[in-house]
């Protein structure tokens, strides 16, 4: 009996040592109810931006969407960009601006349209159309829950809205994949 307690104890620490040393990009054990305030967040040099992938692709093993918490400080924004994928948000708090180049199917994105967004509201980017997100309210955060389809996301950077398609600068992996990328991942574009 006393051999079958030993056992169970080292069964215990081993697990429990096996749980506590996992790897953020592990896709072995992705629970089932988790805690956002326990999941990594960062900036990723971009000051005013808080990022938390709470489910991932590359991070979590997920094939067909991936899901983000993004809080953005006043002032804060995304770099005008665009992507192979549909990304839905939903604002949690806050308002802002969101800039949409739906003609960006021309040779550069051209002229943004404006949308005010806010505490409840929705918006969906289509595959492609380069846009900005932009906490334009100097009094609060802006919160926003993201949905993508097929990550991990292939994002094509702009300087400005008149910044040709043929120079705009590709970030693969994007900074929040490029820990658990590698380089062996299935490309199914």
């Amino acid at each position: 009996m006393a051999e079958l307690t030993v056992i169970l104890y080292m069964l215990t620490i081993s697990l429990f040592t096996a749980t506590v040393s996992a790897s953020q990009c592990s896709t072995n054990g992705f629970p089932l109810v988790r805690n956002i305030n326990e999941l990594p967040q960062d900036n990723y040099g971009r000051p005013g931006l808080s990022h938390i992938t709470v489910a991932g692709s590359l991070m979590h093993g997920l094939k067909e969407v991936e899901i983000w918490l993004q809080t953005f400080a006043p002032g804060a924004r995304t770099p005008i960009h665009r992507h192979s994928c549909e990304e839905v948000f939903v604002v949690l708090k806050g308002s802002g601006t969101l800039y949409l180049a739906s003609n960006s199917h021309s040779k550069s994105p051209g002229k943004p349209q404006e949308f005010s967004v806010f505490s409840n509201s929705t918006f969906y980017i289509p595959v492609n159309d380069a846009h900005q997100l932009w906490n334009t309210n100097d009094k609060e955060d802006l919160q926003v829950l993201v949905v993508i389809s097929r990550p991990p996301a292939k994002i094509f950077m702009y300087d400005d809205w008149l910044m040709p398609h043929t120079a705009a600068r590709l970030k693969f992996p994007y900074f929040w994949d490029e820990q658990c990328y590698q380089k062996n991942s299935k490309d199914e574009l």
